[in-house]
């Protein structure tokens, strides 16, 4: 218990650093107004700092920016729970708890009884609990509050991918609490009704023979869970359909996912089980990549460094956008460090302007998202390339970030390890 304590009052401690930053965010903000390079609605003085921050604590700046946000209102909301979180008589998951739910009361009487109530209950309830409680004492205390909290929540629904380990992915749907029961009732009701049936479904999965294609009738038994079940269908009816209350129905349903996989030449053929890369995310067993490039409607060929593991050159059979198409295989993603906005939602960008002489090759380009584009030619941070794809970010505060290309760790052949002439480490 006093290590948790003295956790705690070490959390509670990086919080009000955190929340310092917003200090320093209006600072460089009125240096830039005063300068006269401030602009409407320009958070570049914000981008700058978290890009800063997360660069040094290994984290992307979003989430980041993200913490000093909620460092900020603890501190300037609910000063009481922070001093709680200090002396470690509560930990992060209360300190969470409170502040995401009593954020909407707007009065600050009103605040400071909501937190007196909710800092009683956390002395004896785990962090779920006192989360439940916490919407509704303020429910109860600030009634309208809560309308305009689900207006906002609202407004921010989307989906994201999470990536997991052995091949597996988490798709995450933020939607009205009303929709997303709906589509889980709908999806065991489906589940239940093709296991009972015995009726297929599109196996997604890495089996090399599809269950869509499977005799009418008679139909064994579906031996899958409902739970995999629902994740079938779920996939199925999302790459299948089309929607039909939006927008052009023959335009979107034009649409199709996008992966970029690398698959080794010989498991392409068959000979070899070694397992394909999904961009971005890590292996993929070798029945799925074989049956993703039996789909493509076109193969690049990428040939890399047997010991560096950099590609050296990307061509096709037909080829176009060539260039592109190598910056896609070796970057995979957003070049600044932490960042992981896939290239194809990315751009690619001179290193050194091709205006001040900057070439249009491999060793002068490299694919940044419009955030971090943005960054590097509208503020401090600089970039060079040092050789190899490999990037070197230089921050305000003129502390250096190497970002190395996903490829150049991922394709080096075991061999590339082996000590010259039977030497053992360290070589």
């Amino acid at each position: 218990m006093e290590n948790r304590a003295a956790i705690a009052a070490l959390q509670a401690d990086e919080a009000s650093l955190l929340a310092d930053a917003v200090d320093l965010m209006i600072a460089r903000t009125e240096e830039r107004r005063v300068e006269g390079r401030l602009r409407t609605d320009n958070d570049l003085p914000l981008r700058e700092i978290c890009a800063e921050l997360g660069s040094a604590m290994r984290m992307s700046d979003r989430t980041v920016q993200a913490r000093i946000g909620d460092a900020s209102t603890l501190l300037t909301s609910f000063r009481a729970t922070h001093d709680a979180w200090r002396a470690g008589l509560i930990d992060a998951g209360h300190v969470a708890a409170i502040r995401d739910a009593g954020a909407g009361i707007g009065d600050a009487a009103e605040r400071v009884r909501y937190e007196r109530q909710l800092l009683d209950a956390a002395a004896h309830e785990s962090p779920a609990r006192l989360r439940a409680l916490a919407r509704v004492v303020a429910a109860r205390i600030d009634p309208t509050s809560i309308d305009e909290r689900h207006r906002v929540a609202r407004a921010n629904r989307d989906v994201r991918v999470i990536g997991l380990e052995d091949g597996m992915a988490r798709l995450l749907a933020d939607v009205p609490s009303t929709l997303a029961y709906a589509i889980c009732d709908r999806l065991t009701q489906m589940a239940h009704t093709v296991r009972d049936a015995g009726l297929p479904t599109p196996d997604i999965s890495a089996d090399d023979v599809c269950t869509a294609n499977a005799p009418a009738s008679p139909h064994p038994p579906d031996s899958r869970s409902i739970g995999e079940l629902r994740a079938d269908i779920l996939a199925d009816i999302l790459l299948t359909a089309t929607p039909t209350a939006h927008g052009d129905r023959d335009a979107l349903g034009a649409i199709g996912g996008r992966v970029q996989v690398t698959v080794p030449v010989l498991t392409a053929a068959g000979l070899s089980d070694e397992p394909a890369l999904l961009a971005g995310q890590g292996p993929i067993d070798s029945a799925t990549a074989r049956r993703l490039a039996a789909d493509a409607p076109g193969w690049d060929r990428v040939m890399i460094h047997p010991h560096t593991g950099v590609p050296l050159a990307v061509d096709r059979y037909r080829p176009s956008a060539e260039l592109r198409r190598f910056l896609a295989v070796r970057d995979e993603h957003c070049r600044f460090p932490g960042c992981r906005m896939p290239v194809w939602r990315c751009d690619v960008d001179h290193t050194t302007d091709a205006a001040r002489g900057g070439v249009t090759g491999h060793q002068n380009l490299a694919n940044l998202c419009r955030r971090h584009h943005t960054l590097k030619h509208a503020s401090e941070w600089k970039v060079t390339q040092i050789g190899g794809g490999v990037l070197e970010w230089t921050s305000p505060t003129r502390r250096r970030y190497t970002d190395r290309p996903p490829s150049s760790v991922s394709f080096v052949p075991e061999s590339a390890f082996a000590p010259p002439d039977g030497v053992p480490p360290p070589f």
